[in-house]
């Protein structure tokens, strides 16, 4: 049977096409390749160009996923090569009224030195010319910033033979400035408040072994932590450190407070120091500084009034600011250190405790118009007051420790004066004290006031209308 003559793909008479048609698909065939290697070189392209994109920009890196570009590095400066001990070292042979009086240039090796101290040079001058020298055997008075220690001034005078540098001296008996170190012990570890009802009887400023017994009559009078405090109640505080404290938490509370130990200084400055044994009469002596074994400097006196605005750290002093050499590089600046004392609610504590004694205790009359006074009335103040006669009863210490804390948290200073009476009592302790505290503020203050009157819409901070009425 024959097959149909039906052409297929084998067969030899199939159909060519013509050769217009032919030549239409060649044309049809190369702008199909020619496109193709267009295609492939563009995604080439596109391909190399977001390799090299992704290599350099790094698209998932903090700084491509910014909005705007980041700043430049800040400059690195070099790392300082003296330490505060170093220093102590350079300036051994130089007096500290060289140190006080405006910037030093010291020789190094082959190398001059510059070094600048933090003294503020107006306020250095004033207290300097306010010394009442003629009934005094010692004054010392010292001013730092309370949040950085920076020394702000430090004046000194002493007889002829004594001492030259008394704000540097460890060797003032500390009398009732230890109760700022009992009162904050009292109340982290006996739970104490400023409120707190406390009863004692006998004299509030003497401290006799009767005087200790936990006894109640008709002659005992009772009283609350802040007004011991701010009389200086001497019973009071010798029952606390009896009955409630004891040697383990008094020496732990001195320690905490720099009782013997260096203090990281650029200046020779010796350990204060206190001897706590194993009777208890010594602990209620050491509790309310009723005794001549517990040394103190004024500068550590600083310290202690410091740590209420500092929020219960113990700052370390610094009184050199910068020392660099001929280039200007810096070869020291101060590492502002410090150490937890207290916890900032008994900072708090303390900070009731001694605006009390400024405003109704031992400090009341040297503070008595301070409500009436530009300057400090706009000041939080507050103090701790302490008495004490030398062991051959020839002369009288008299000292006065505080803060004064203004509008702006970082002004506030701590003040610590010492006085050492002869025959006559000339300028007390916290009469120089509050000079101090006035001095300081009255320029910032009145930098303050002239903004205000030039910007109307400047209105007085609720911090600055706090200080007003804190007591």
């Amino acid at each position: 049977m024959a097959l149909p003559n039906t052409p297929n793909k084998f067969s030899a008479s199939r159909t060519r096409p013509s050769w217009r048609r032919y030549q239409q698909k060649l044309r049809r065939d190369g702008r199909w390749r020619l496109g193709r290697r267009k295609h492939l070189l563009g995604l080439a392209v596109f391909v190399l160009i977001a390799a090299i994109w992704w290599i350099f920009a790094d698209p998932w890196s903090d700084t491509a996923k910014r909005s705007i570009p980041l700043p430049p590095p800040a400059a690195q400066t070099e790392p300082q090569l003296f330490s505060k001990a170093d220093i102590r070292n350079l300036l051994a042979e130089y007096p500290l009224e060289a140190i006080l009086s405006g910037p030093l240039n010291v020789s190094f090796g082959e190398r001059s030195l510059r070094v600048e101290s933090t003294i503020d040079a107006d306020l250095q001058n004033f207290l300097q010319g306010k010394l009442y020298r003629r009934t005094s055997r010692y004054i010392a008075i010292v001013v730092v910033g309370a949040q950085q220690g920076q020394v702000l001034a430090m004046v000194n005078f002493a007889r002829e033979g004594r001492a030259p540098n008394p704000s540097l001296t460890s060797d003032f008996p500390a009398a009732s400035l230890f109760k700022i170190v009992t009162a904050a012990a009292a109340v982290e570890k006996c739970g104490y408040s400023s409120q707190t009802p406390l009863a004692f009887n006998g004299a509030s400023h003497t401290l006799y072994k009767s005087q200790l017994k936990n006894v109640r009559n008709r002659y005992t009078r009772h009283t609350t932590l802040e007004k011991a405090f701010a009389g200086s109640v001497n019973p009071v505080f010798g029952k606390i450190g009896r009955h409630c404290l004891g040697r383990e938490k008094l020496q732990h509370y001195a320690d905490q407070f720099g009782f013997n130990q260096p203090i990281a200084f650029e200046l020779e400055l010796p350990a204060s120091r206190t001897d706590i044994t194993d009777e208890p009469y010594q602990w209620a002596e050491i509790s309310s500084g009723f005794n001549q074994q517990t040394m103190i400097s004024p500068l550590h006196g600083a310290m202690l009034a410091a740590v209420v605005p500092a929020e219960g750290r113990l700052v370390e002093p610094t009184i050199i600011r910068r020392v660099t050499d001929q280039s200007g590089v810096d070869l020291y600046h101060p590492q502002f250190t410090s150490a937890r004392a207290v916890s900032p609610d008994t900072a708090r504590e303390l900070s009731r405790l001694m605006r009390r004694t400024v405003s109704h205790g031992t400090a009341r009359k040297i503070f008595r118009r301070r409500h009436r006074d530009k300057v400090l009335s706009q000041l939080t103040i507050g103090g701790k007051t302490g008495s004490i006669d030398t062991r051959d009863h020839d002369a009288r210490y008299d000292w006065f420790v505080g803060f004064a804390d203004g509008p702006e948290q970082a002004d506030a200073i701590a003040v610590a004066v010492l006085v050492a009476h002869e025959k006559f009592i000339g300028r007390r302790a916290g009469e120089y004290a509050r000079l101090a505290m006035r001095e300081y503020f009255r320029p910032r203050l009145e930098r303050r006031s002239k903004a205000a009157n030039a910007n109307p819409g400047l209105k007085q901070s609720p911090d600055m209308k706090a200080a007003d009425h804190a007591d």
